[in-house]
């Protein structure tokens, strides 16, 4: 039996070794995924800023002006920002020009449901597109400059 229970320990020992080995493999190829997804590019982004919630969720089916005020009042209460180029694609705005605390800030506010050309390191993780703005290199204004073509936000006429 002495041998037996030695015999055990050993395979214990082994497995732990094994396992220690895996996990360290694993914890490699994470670490090398993580620093794939982290290495930023830089990119030029011309469409118009929107808010995140209404568009992904379809709450407001409004642009420019019909969706104007909310769209300023969700910025303001934290909702993430995001560009939106004419192939559909987000690009959610991690921060802005400068702004080391949020995208929360008079400048993104200021510019909200605008089309602009922005530039910027984007970084990609998960299928997500994240922007952060160095610079709005150009503002050509609100896209949509009146509510006849999508009513009154959020209930219609």
């Amino acid at each position: 039996m002495t041998g037996r229970q030695s015999g055990i320990a050993n395979e214990e020992e082994w497995d732990v070794k094994g396992l220690r080995a895996i996990a360290a493999a694993v914890l490699m190829a994470a670490i090398a995924s993580a620093a794939d997804a982290a290495a930023a590019r830089r990119v030029t982004v011309t469409g118009e800023i929107v808010d995140t919630w209404c568009y992904v969720t379809e709450i407001m089916f409004a642009l420019g002006t019909a969706h104007h005020q909310c769209a300023v009042w969700c910025a303001l209460g934290g909702i993430p920002v995001s560009i939106k180029d004419d192939d559909g694609n987000l690009y959610v705005i991690l921060k802005v020009e400068g702004d080391d605390t949020s995208v929360a800030n008079p400048g993104i506010v200021r510019i909200q449901t605008h089309k602009v050309t922005a530039e910027g390191d984007l970084y990609e993780r998960d299928g997500v597109r994240y922007l952060i703005v160095t610079q709005v290199a150009d503002d050509h204004g609100i896209v949509t400059l009146t509510h006849d073509e999508y009513g009154i936000q959020p209930f219609g006429e």
